[in-house]
């Protein structure tokens, strides 16, 4: 690699699967899966490539924390690239002899994320994306613009796991786009440690190592699977027994609804329930940004025709609102066509370990069964992580996902009679009567 001055040559031959990363010319190329699959390189070699290829160009290499970025990029470009590229640590840069630049970026937090509005950058690396959400990555795609004649791409490093799971899993691995998402914008190069002889041969133990985890761990890690991961909350669920075609779920049943609202959000589920106790998800909307009338007409669309006996909700729903003096309860159920609404059960814990019987397809209790229809609740019950310091708790984050299974903790907890958080539930799920019901309005 000539400099002006001299020739700097920089090491490495890459595997076929860098190659492919290398040729992409993708809007957004995610490249990953297991770990050890040589990731990092590739995107640290990626950059420096396109900065000497265009002059003036603007990159942003992100990872979640400036410290992670150090260790993992900015020591090994210096050690590798330290002739050629100069480094300023109070600017958090680092430049070339031909204008272009690469600046170094974090993303701990919203807060740090929101530096990022209104800037403009070329290329932007993103390493370890399923450590950002959802909504992180939406602000960095708003950055990816410019005036200038170069490339405009977003790169991405990925394992299995972490906040940004469903996202990353939903776009690159699923190819479910949404809006003006084009499915030719997004490419995924999968990446096994097998496919980094480089590391094989130099830490053969550290392959061993991958191969000796846990059947869970070891899908994830070693073979980079996206349907099972560390810290899923519900590793009982299975598309392929959970999920149903519509025209194969039960017609004769007692409908009901069960519904989480939110400003953001609003997660409503049409459901049915057989003889048995048995339950079935029919159908579902969720839409953001709804007023509570516009959610309470939403709930009564889903429920037209369908001789629904009751909608549970969250209980927040019941409190006097300063600015009005009416609850939500009062607002949302005198919309025409909403169904008896009551407060429902929101302890957590308990209400996990309901949906968690009704998902164990190993336990005596009545079965759960989901409508393919429903793709928001099919897709985010995966995706639910357990929470860091509760783990018989449902994290809160990545938030997008959490609200369909809440609806869905309401609607199993409206079935059955109550008991302490430290109990387990009745494994022979003692029906609770609506009729018998105090809260039913």
């Amino acid at each position: 690699m000539s400099t002006g001055e001299h020739v700097l040559k920089i090491g490495g031959v890459p595997n076929e699967k860098q190659k492919r990363f290398f040729a992409s010319r993708a809007r957004y190329t995610a490249y990953g899966g297991s770990r050890g699959g040589g990731k990092s390189w590739a995107l640290r070699r990626k950059l420096v490539g396109l900065c000497l290829r265009y002059a003036g160009i603007r990159c942003l290499l992100v990872r979640r924390s400036y410290a992670e970025l150090k260790a993992n990029h900015v020591r090994p470009l210096l050690a590798e690239y330290g002739e050629l590229i100069r480094y300023r640590e109070s600017e958090k840069c680092l430049y070339f002899p031909n204008g272009s630049s690469i600046a170094l970026g974090y993303c701990a937090s919203m807060r740090d994320c929101l530096r990022y509005q209104g800037q403009e950058y070329d290329i932007i690396a993103i390493d370890e994306a399923t450590q950002l959400s959802e909504h992180q990555f939406s602000i960095f795609k708003a950055c990816l613009r410019g005036v200038s004649d170069a490339p405009r791409r977003m790169y991405l490093t990925c394992n299995p796991g972490g906040i940004g799971h469903a996202w990353v899993k939903r776009l690159f691995v699923d190819r479910k786009f949404e809006g003006d998402e084009r499915p030719e914008d997004y490419v995924f190069i999968p990446a096994q440690v097998y496919d980094n002889p480089v590391l094989m041969q130099a830490d053969p133990d550290y392959v061993r190592q991958l191969e000796s985890l846990p059947k869970k761990l070891r899908d994830a890690w070693l073979l980079g699977r996206w349907d099972v991961f560390e810290g899923q909350f519900f590793p009982e669920f299975r598309y392929d027994v959970h999920v149903l075609p519509p025209a194969k779920l039960p017609t004769r049943l007692r409908r009901f609804a069960a519904f989480d609202y939110g400003l953001d959000m609003l997660a409503a589920l049409l459901l049915g329930a057989d003889g048995e106790g048995n339950l079935f998800v029919l159908r579902e909307v969720c839409r953001p940004d709804l007023t509570l009338r516009a959610a309470g007409e939403a709930v009564a669309e889903l429920c037209a025709g369908e001789n629904v006996e009751y909608a549970v909700a969250s209980p927040d729903l019941w409190n006097r609102r300063q600015d009005t003096g009416r609850s939500g309860f009062e607002i949302m159920q005198g919309v025409r066509g909403m169904p008896p609404m009551c407060a429902a059960d929101d302890r957590r814990i308990p209400g996990w370990r309901v949906l968690r019987e009704y998902l164990n397809e190993e336990s005596a209790s009545p079965v759960l069964r989901i409508s393919a229809d429903c793709r928001v609740l099919t897709e985010s019950l995966p995706a639910l992580l357990s929470d860091a310091t509760r783990p018989e708790d449902a994290s809160g984050e990545p938030h997008a996902v959490t609200h369909a299974p809440e609806a869905l903790r309401y609607a199993v907890m409206s079935r059955y009679a109550s008991w302490s958080e430290n109990e387990e539930p009745d494994r022979n799920f003692r029906f609770f009567h609506q009729k018998n019901n105090n809260r039913f309005l």
